[in-house]
């Protein structure tokens, strides 16, 4: 066993993120700790060599640093409350690094790291990018915001899960790149669709106006990846729903509100996600705004809501 390995890893929230990590943790050989509301995640981390705690403050007690893959910044902060409510993030325990994946609020992370600091303990923004299918495998990419010390503490464990790790700056760097990141991927799916709907309409199959624009400037990530294999095949089934992007462009759009910062197009964006505008609902894979079959966007006039 390395000396990285010797790390004891607790991860909290084992959805179709969660659960990816902490299997890949305890295939690498570090001692992982788990907990999940869900009866069959917490069966399946523990059929992948994970322990399971009583509780989420449970984690915490048992390991050095604590992964969090959580939905919103609101069970983020109800964790967290609950670990120092029990103990486990008091002045005079040995340091303690978390690294909370999840899609957050800035503020809500800056907060989090000012008081965890004041203890002696460390709190990473790390939101990740790569799906389910990335985090099974270990290849994410993370963007991380916090200080330098604790990320170095952590970077064994970042290291474990993913691929491309970009240390971005002070707390809540990693927040903002990710909401910036998401804002695009948004918009990108709507044009993209666009493109395709262009195309077929003038005679050239997606497939093949697809395979122009990612072999020229137009490309992204959604067309390259996410068409190609979830699209146009028909699957519909990246495992991101609809409503978190949602959650990821209102996010964006508060903290470019907070600042002054205009933002037509986004706002546009938005009003083109919202339920009534897509007819997606939020249990919805998000790849479903990009079915150029469906009728979406062609019988009503766009407005600026």
């Amino acid at each position: 066993m390395s000396a990285a390995q010797k790390i004891k890893v607790g991860v909290v929230g084992l959805g179709s993120m969660g659960l990816g990590m902490a299997l890949v943790l305890a295939s690498k050989g570090f001692s992982v700790a788990a907990f999940d509301l869900s009866g069959a995640a917490l069966a399946k981390a523990e059929d992948g060599g994970a322990s399971i705690t009583p509780s989420a403050a449970d984690v915490f007690a048992v390991s050095d640093v604590v992964v969090l893959s959580l939905p919103a910044a609101q069970h983020v902060q109800a964790v967290m409350t609950e670990a120092q409510e029990a103990g486990h993030l008091a002045k005079g325990v040995p340091p303690k690094v978390v690294i909370d994946t999840s899609t957050s609020e800035v503020e809500v992370s800056r907060s989090l790291a000012a008081r965890l600091d004041v203890t002696g303990h460390g709190f990473l923004d790390a939101p990740v990018s790569g799906g389910p299918s990335g985090a099974a495998a270990g290849t994410l990419a993370t963007m991380v915001g916090g200080d330098e010390t604790y990320f170095t503490m952590a970077l064994p464990v970042l290291e474990a899960i993913a691929a491309k790790i970009i240390f971005v700056g002070p707390s809540g760097a990693g927040n903002v790149a990710k909401l910036v990141n998401n804002m695009l991927v948004a918009s990108h799916m709507i044009t993209t669709l666009e493109a395709v709907r262009l195309a077929e309409a003038a005679g050239v199959s997606a497939a093949d106006a697809l395979r122009v624009v990612n072999s020229a400037t137009g490309r992204s990530a959604i067309s390259e990846i996410h068409f190609p294999n979830w699209v146009l095949p028909r699957s519909f089934d990246s495992g991101f729903s609809a409503g978190l992007m949602r959650k990821d462009v209102r996010l964006a759009r508060e903290l470019a509100a907070q600042l002054g910062c205009e933002m037509p197009v986004a706002d546009l964006v938005a009003e083109m996600w919202s339920e009534p505008r897509s007819e997606l609902t939020d249990s919805d894979d998000f790849m479903l705004m990009g079915d150029p079959q469906a009728a979406r966007f062609t019988t009503k006039e766009t407005t600026n809501g």
